[in-house]
């Protein structure tokens, strides 16, 4: 038996094939295509702040020490045994108030004696004195000699010296017992007792100490603002009629109630440290402010023009410079070096890099690549309201 095959059916054949061909191109190209769009990475969601020209403060905290406006070493002025003390240690002392008492004896006896020498000195001197005037007549009359009554002149006057001198050792005398009582110079915090009652104490430089005082009220706060920080502020250097605000903190944060007014500036850069001594005064009516205490001294020295203020971790740091990321009008990310300055509040200041109104990314810096698209992401949510 035998068949008879068309010739149409291999041409059927050839479009059967073809097709199948034509259809299995086109799926690959699609995938091909698929496979490339889910390659591509998605835009990064990221919160950006448009930045716009600011004035910010020029400030410095720095550590400061308060020391007394007056620090006053009370010194015995007179030798002998240490018998009273009469004030508390650390207790505040008024100007004059007793603090102690050396032994008055032989002061006492020293004045007694002085005193002796002076009615001695006074009845030489008053005998003197007849003398001179019992001769003056009998010169006139010859009945002396002129040698006799010029002696007795001058016996006189070298009788008046000495009772000058007896008065000046009866003062000394009541001087040195004066000394005994040693008493405060200035009003202030009174210091440690160098010596114990019963101590022999004397007048050379180790042995005269007995104490110190501090005045509180005014008090002065050191500090010093280095090379660095001195280049910030309008002509380089800081001197007495610099325009500075000066407040201080306390060791937990705290401020101090009050401002300080610059009373000294040193007209020298320390060359070991490379700073610029500085010292304020301040009220101390409470006296918060003690001798010795640390404090941080915050200095506002007038403002800065034109930069502009991003959140801290906008800032990267790399090992020549710091940057930060800014969105091109494309919507991807670019990085901008920058010049950074001081922190204000959270903050970075901005001095140079940046321009108004371009907008820099302050968050998922680890996900944000060079040139890759970025989208802005959503506000974040406010507090949750309360329940009803």
């Amino acid at each position: 038996m035998s068949y008879r095959v068309s010739p149409w059916a291999g041409y059927a054949c050839l479009s059967v094939i073809f097709a199948a061909l034509t259809l299995s191109g086109c799926q690959r190209t699609d995938g091909a295509k698929a496979a490339t769009a889910a390659a591509a990475p998605p835009p990064v969601a990221v919160h950006m702040v448009k930045v716009e020209p600011r004035s910010v403060p020029i400030r410095f905290t720095v550590p400061g020490v308060v020391e007394g406006s007056k620090e006053v070493e009370v010194r015995a002025r007179v030798s002998g045994i240490l018998q009273k003390q009469y004030y508390r240690e650390g207790d505040p002392v008024r100007q004059g108030a007793p603090l102690f008492e050396i032994d008055r004896a032989p002061y006492e006896v020293a004045l007694a004696q002085a005193k002796a020498q002076l009615t001695q000195a006074a009845a030489r001197s008053d005998q003197a004195k007849r003398e001179e005037t019992r001769l003056q007549p009998l010169v006139g009359d010859r009945a002396v000699s002129r040698k006799e009554y010029d002696d007795a002149t001058s016996a006189h006057q070298l009788a008046d010296a000495a009772l000058q001198q007896a008065k000046a050792g009866v003062q000394q005398a009541e001087l040195n017992l004066s000394y005994t009582r040693v008493n405060a110079p200035v009003a202030g915090i009174s210091g440690r007792s160098t010596h114990s009652v019963g101590t022999l104490i004397t007048t050379d430089t180790n042995g005269s100490l007995l104490t110190t005082i501090n005045q509180l009220s005014p008090i002065w706060v050191r500090f010093s603002l280095a090379e660095s920080d001195l280049a910030k502020i309008p002509g380089g250097r800081v001197g007495r009629d610099t325009p500075l605000d000066v407040k201080v903190l306390f060791a937990d944060g705290s401020p101090y109630d009050g401002k300080g007014q610059l009373n000294f500036a040193a007209t020298q850069i320390d060359s070991k440290l490379g700073t610029q001594q500085l010292r304020a005064e301040f009220a101390n009516p409470r006296e918060q402010l003690l001798p010795g205490q640390f404090v941080n001294v915050v200095i506002n020295a007038g403002q800065r023009d034109n930069v502009y203020l991003v959140p801290q971790a906008a800032v990267v740091q790399t090992e020549k410079s710091a940057l930060v990321f800014v969105v091109d009008a494309d919507g991807k990310a670019q990085p901008m070096p920058v010049r950074t300055g001081d922190w204000v509040g959270s903050d970075w200041t901005i001095l140079s890099g940046l321009k108004a109104g371009d907008r820099v990314i302050t968050d998922n810096l680890l996900k944000v690549r060079p040139g890759a698209p970025v989208t802005e992401a959503p506000a974040a949510a406010s507090a949750a309201a309360p329940p009803k």
